[in-house]
């Protein structure tokens, strides 16, 4: 069975330099990540950030926060009043200019903060009273600077559905880099498509409708239009997170390439099995494992193909969770 995943390059991911354990922070400390380090750190080279100490500022230093309008704040220190709004952003978008170079499949920030939260950071009004509704500046520049580009913060990739959500967006981005680096042809673009049709699905049926009838009408719009829309749908998809109904769906879709090879006992177990998924008693990882059995048992040359089934390393657990 087609397990490789397997890429040209590792998946390059930005990230706060303070989660890797570097000793960057205002108070001279850290916020080490083990599971970014050490787990999904095998899979990944991390390209580290910091906007703090990059823009010029020193380790220690007075901490900072964000003030006035949530949508274009003033970040400044807390206690001296010091604005350093300015000086971030111009830093901030030399910095994007040097990010292009890298080709990031992802960012990682660091939550509640005022340079590099994506979400939910306090905004203080002139009265002093905070609000948890403000985004980082560099952050913020950043996911202006690259719409499709997944982001998360650590903080957030506690959670198992977020987690596994980021990780398949930037292990498919990865895999869509590399069909676009070769120069690509419309059948790598079909094959692309192909492989990833059950991925999708599991996504947003709707994206998953309007990609097939891209890829089908695609001969006629110019090719680099045609990889442009593709790779927009593709990357809007998956920000949409599965679901145990959207799952159930594909599981209950690829069961169906069985119905000529499955004892009726075989079929009563796996339609057991998905139903115990569909009601949260199994995680995920146990019919697609049995499925996985069958593909390989009966040799269902389509399916052997389907990311669906093998998004991302085992090692990583990621449907491991209930």
């Amino acid at each position: 069975m087609t397990k490789d995943i397997k890429m040209s390059s590792r998946i390059k991911i930005g990230i706060s330099t303070c989660l890797l354990g570097e000793k960057v922070r205002y108070d001279g400390g850290h916020k080490l990540d083990r599971f970014l380090t050490q787990t999904l750190g095998q899979y990944v080279t991390y390209v580290p950030v910091c906007p703090e100490v990059e823009c010029g500022m020193g380790i220690p230093r007075e901490s900072l926060h964000l003030v006035g309008d949530p949508e274009a704040p003033r970040l400044t220190t807390t206690r001296t009043h010091r604005d350093f709004t300015e000086q971030m952003t111009q830093w901030a978008r030399q910095k994007l200019s040097e990010l292009e170079k890298e080709n990031l499949c992802g960012f990682i920030f660091k939550s509640d903060s005022p340079s590099s939260g994506m979400e939910r950071v306090k905004v203080y009004s002139e009265a002093g009273m905070p609000r948890k509704i403000g985004v980082g500046i560099f952050a913020r520049l950043f996911m202006n600077h690259f719409p499709r580009t997944p982001v998360e913060e650590e903080g957030r990739l506690h959670d198992p559905t977020l987690r596994e959500n980021f990780i398949e967006q930037i292990f498919t981005l990865q895999r869509w880099r590399d069909l676009k680096e070769t120069g690509g042809a419309m059948e790598d673009l079909i094959h692309f498509h192909t492989r990833h049709k059950l991925l999708i699905l599991s996504h947003s049926p709707r994206h998953y409708q309007a990609m097939g009838k891209l890829t089908a009408s695609g001969a006629s719009l110019p090719f680099k239009e045609l990889l442009d829309q593709y790779e927009s749908l593709l990357m809007q998809a998956l920000k949409l997170k599965t679901t145990t109904r959207k799952n159930t769906n594909v599981l209950q879709h690829i069961m169906g390439y069985f119905k000529s090879e499955l004892t009726h006992d075989e079929k009563q177990e796996l339609l057991d099995i998905i139903n115990e998924y569909y009601h949260e008693n199994f995680p995920l990882i146990v019919p697609v494992t049995l499925l996985n059995h069958y593909v390989r048992k009966y040799h269902q040359t389509y399916l052997m193909g389907q990311y669906y089934l093998n998004p991302h390393p085992c090692a990583l657990q990621l449907r491991n969770h209930v």
